[in-house]
């Protein structure tokens, strides 16, 4: 690496802890103290475990979203992303059953990890090499991948075989030592997702190249490749909540994953990371992702909010964090 790319390239961040780092776990336990406050029963340990559950898929999608943002990109595509790489997984696992048996579980979970990775790989590509904006080829994608479900599930549901629902079903509600599988599998990814984004020369050049293009380009970073490889890591992320999430419902609809793409860049935003990119924070984003949950929950726990309105909280957290980064950024 030449004298200028290691100039370009910011300082490893890794596990320094700033102030504005603490902030979304500050607000957490505050939202945490408030539903405690508002009802007794938040802090029971089904709810407590209940939500840090279902947070797990915003959460792993958001690992990935955290490069993609990172790098000043953008994915609309994800929550589609997600029920495609569904639809197609138990497509492979039924059709395996016969001669596979359960067997078919594990290859169809590859299959979803292939399917994902490539979905990003397709979005970097036409991004990078088209060099078209990525909320354009997201948004369309976006559509693609939902009419793709929509088509294979003929406008119903796609269920998976009755006969893999036992030995898939502790994927999603086992545990070990207590911890769900999911909550499990959530950390896993974010640490390997902390310790590329880091620890690794990869993880440096997707923050410069977030932090200003043409530097990075001009110092020997191939702008292209990164951008691309982050929405590989994005599609992999995506692959990885699709095999958490069959077990818990069994099927894919059209509507799987709808509004997830909100959830997620919300806990992206909300976690630290800079939406205009060369800043991220992966243990930020699972931060934001269990605020989210926390908040929908005490929302259903309160009856002062109608938890039909919880979209509209979200949308308003995310305009508020832009907000707020822009004020901050400004001074």
């Amino acid at each position: 690496m030449s004298s200028a790319e290691i100039a370009v390239l910011p300082e490893r961040e890794g596990f320094k802890i700033r102030w504005g780092d603490l902030a979304p776990f500050i607000a957490l336990a505050v939202i945490v103290l408030l539903g405690t406050l508002i009802n007794s029963n938040f802090m029971s340990a089904n709810n407590i475990l209940n939500v840090i559950t279902r947070s797990a898929f915003i959460a792993i999608i958001g690992v990935g979203a955290t490069f993609v943002v990172a790098t000043g990109g953008l994915d609309l595509s994800i929550g589609s992303m997600l029920a495609f790489v569904v639809g197609i997984m138990i497509l492979a696992m039924n059709a395996l059953v016969p001669s596979l048996g359960a067997w078919a579980i594990p290859v169809g979970a590859l299959v979803a990890l292939v399917v994902g990775s490539l979905c990003g790989l397709m979005n970097g590509l036409i991004i990078t090499v088209g060099r078209i904006e990525p909320f354009i080829v997201t948004l369309g994608t976006m559509g693609i991948f939902r009419a793709f479900i929509t088509y294979m599930t003929d406008g119903g549901s796609l269920s998976i075989d009755r006969s893999l629902r036992t030995a898939y079903r502790p994927v999603y509600f086992g545990d070990l030592f207590g911890i769900p599988f999911p909550v499990l599998i959530t950390l896993v990814i974010a640490f390997l997702g902390a310790f590329i984004l880091y620890r690794t020369k990869y993880g440096r050049r997707v923050t410069a190249v977030g932090s200003n293009s043409d530097v990075a380009r001009f110092s020997g970073v191939h702008v292209g490749r990164v951008r691309t490889m982050a929405f590989v890591i994005q599609g992999f992320c995506v692959a990885v909540a699709a095999i958490c999430y069959v077990p818990r419902l069994g099927a894919a609809t059209p509507t799987t994953g709808q509004l997830w793409e909100l959830q997620v860049i919300t806990a992206v935003v909300i976690g630290g990371t800079l939406l205009r990119g060369g800043k991220a924070h992966i243990w930020g984003t699972v931060a934001g992702a269990l605020m989210l949950e926390v908040i929908a929950n005490v929302m259903v726990l309160s009856d002062m909010v109608s938890e039909y309105l919880v979209a509209a909280v979200q949308g308003a957290i995310i305009i508020i964090a832009m907000l707020a980064h822009r004020f901050t950024s400004s001074r």
